[in-house]
């Protein structure tokens, strides 16, 4: 229990006014000697002022981020206005060594006046395939998405996607959606994955929609010369082609920002934002780690390494706290 200035003031006079002895009034009042003798010396001392509590109030909380770590947040924002509060938060982390959470980041970017309502479209699609993969090349997802060049007319872009990592194997601007096209942009991710070399049983399987270019013959012969598999999603439900139609959506969310006068500037446009994708956007879906670190092998190395700076940066915050104490 505590007690404030009256109640101890209180409790003395109760001492001295009582006709027995100390001991047995303070065993009475369930109040330990040390506590009482230390009021009272103090009321001996300074009178009702020393009775006053001075309960040590830490001029720290020992978890608090230093300043010059925010500003390192703050900092890399402004560097990378187009990411999230959680790519920035991974961002600090990987590449300042110093643990900082969503959350704080966040609150930091607020407080700044950098965090802004979402102006992307999202996609509800899923996240999963009904058989979710456990590798690399075991399902590649494939599709067709389109793109206007003012006074040339519609483009039409074909991507392969790795399934497990996101990582995003070949891609090509088309202008037509034909099967050709689709054994095309195949031949180029099979040469990039070396897929013709190992053996058929660990051969990827195609998910693509049920379009012509898709379901043609041609292009099932294709996969059988191969040794690949094909599979369909359900008509009329593109999320089971879900992690490509959600590509797809935050690609355009950056990619048509701009107009664009020249199939050629529109080409590599994408071609910079499917190296950013792969290379350097931190994908949510896969733990935080860019598509590249999931399909090189990376990405168990890099949350060892993230869940070893974080351990790391508490330990310093509070060896940081406990000096600050110490000093004061």
């Amino acid at each position: 229990m505590r007690y404030n200035q009256a109640e101890k003031m209180e409790t003395i006079r109760m001492v001295e006014g009582s006709p027995r002895s100390a001991v047995q009034t303070l065993r009475e009042l369930s109040l330990s000697r040390s506590t009482f003798y230390g009021w009272y010396q103090r009321y001996l001392k300074h009178g009702i002022e020393g009775l006053v509590s001075h309960k040590r109030v830490p001029k720290t909380i020992w978890n608090r981020i230093p300043d010059t770590e925010r500003a390192k947040v703050v900092r890399t924002a402004l560097d990378y206005p187009e990411k999230s509060c959680r790519e920035i938060a991974c961002l600090v982390t990987d590449r300042e060594g110093y643990y900082v959470s969503e959350s704080s980041t966040y609150r930091f970017l607020k407080e700044e006046g950098l965090v802004q309502a979402p102006v992307f479209a999202l996609n509800s699609a899923k996240d999963k395939f009904y058989q979710p993969t456990t590798r690399i090349n075991q399902l590649w997802q494939t599709d067709f998405t389109y793109f206007k060049v003012e006074l040339w007319g519609w483009y039409y872009l074909l991507t392969i996607m790795d399934d497990f990592s996101r990582f995003i194997l070949a891609w090509k601007l088309c202008t037509s959606m034909e099967t050709t096209e689709v054994k095309e942009v195949l031949d180029m991710a099979i040469e990039k994955t070396g897929m013709n070399d190992v053996p058929i049983i660990w051969r990827p399987k195609l998910l693509a929609d049920n379009g012509s270019a898709f379901i043609s013959q041609a292009l099932k012969d294709y996969i059988h010369d191969h040794d690949m598999g094909l599979t369909h999603g359900r008509p009329f439900h593109p999320q089971t082609q879900g992690k490509i139609e959600r590509y797809h959506r935050s690609m355009k969310n950056i990619i048509l920002l701009d107009k664009y006068f020249d199939p050629g500037h529109l080409e590599q446009r994408i071609g910079e934002w499917v190296h950013y994708y792969n290379y350097e956007r931190y994908h949510e879906g896969i733990d935080n780690v860019t598509p590249a670190d999931k399909y090189e092998g990376r990405a168990e190395e890099v949350l060892k390494q993230r869940a070893k700076i974080k351990m790391l940066t508490i330990r310093k915050r509070l060896s940081d706290y406990r000096k600050s104490i110490l000093i004061a």
